[in-house]
Order: C-alpha cells, then structure tokens, then sequence
C-alpha cells in the first residue's frame, strides 16, 4: 500500500510537471500579445523613448527589448509584475489577473529554448 502512494505521488508529479512545461497553445499566445500591448509595451517596446528598454539597455542588457529575450523565465515575470523592480510599478490582480500574467509568461518566453 505504501509503495503505491509513492508511486501514485511520482506519477502526479510527472504528469503536473509535464503540463507545466507544455507549449502554450495560439489562443494564450494571443491572449498575452494583447495584455503586454496594454501594459507592457509602452515601457518596454522598442525604442529610447521607452523607459523600461532604456532601463535595460543602460543596465547593458542585450536585447533590451523584452519581446527578443530568449533568457526569461515565467517565474521571474511573474515576480517582476507583482512585485516591481527598480523604477517599474507592481502590478495588482486587479490590474493584470493571474490568468492574463500567465499569458504574457508564456508569450515572452515563446521563443526560449525548451
């Protein structure tokens, strides 16, 4: 009986952990290109004149453009909205819901190597 628990707890764990690696499908592609056009895009598009690509150009981050990094995680996102960093606001679940910053994770991180 013990062994099966055991065995029932692993098999759990690969199957959640297979789910949380899994490509995200068009429809939360879009869904997070839409909510970072809203919030996201006007500090960090491209441009000088956007104060979050300019952050990080001088902090000498290549690309400074969020939308060419292959290097963010969905983790770090997520901490950097609701949590802020350096000059960038938090951002509330009234603003950006769970749902929709899991939509921006998967659509900034679309291009990383898996």
């Amino acid at each position: 009986m013990r062994y099966a628990r055991i065995f029932l707890l692993v098999a759990l764990s690969v199957a959640f952990a297979a789910q949380a690696f899994a490509a995200p499908d068009e429809s939360q592609l879009d869904r997070g290109h839409r909510v970072y056009q809203k919030w996201c895009y006007p500090c960090h598009g491209p441009g000088a004149d956007k104060p979050g690509t300019a952050s990080l150009a001088a902090r000498g981050q290549k690309p400074a453009v969020l939308e060419d990094r292959t290097d963010l995680t969905p983790a770090a996102i997520k901490i950097f909205v609701r949590h802020g960093v350096l000059y960038m606001p938090t951002f509330r679940k009234t603003e950006i819901s769970d749902a929709d910053l899991d939509a921006i994770a998967a659509y900034l991180t679309r291009n990383n190597k898996k």
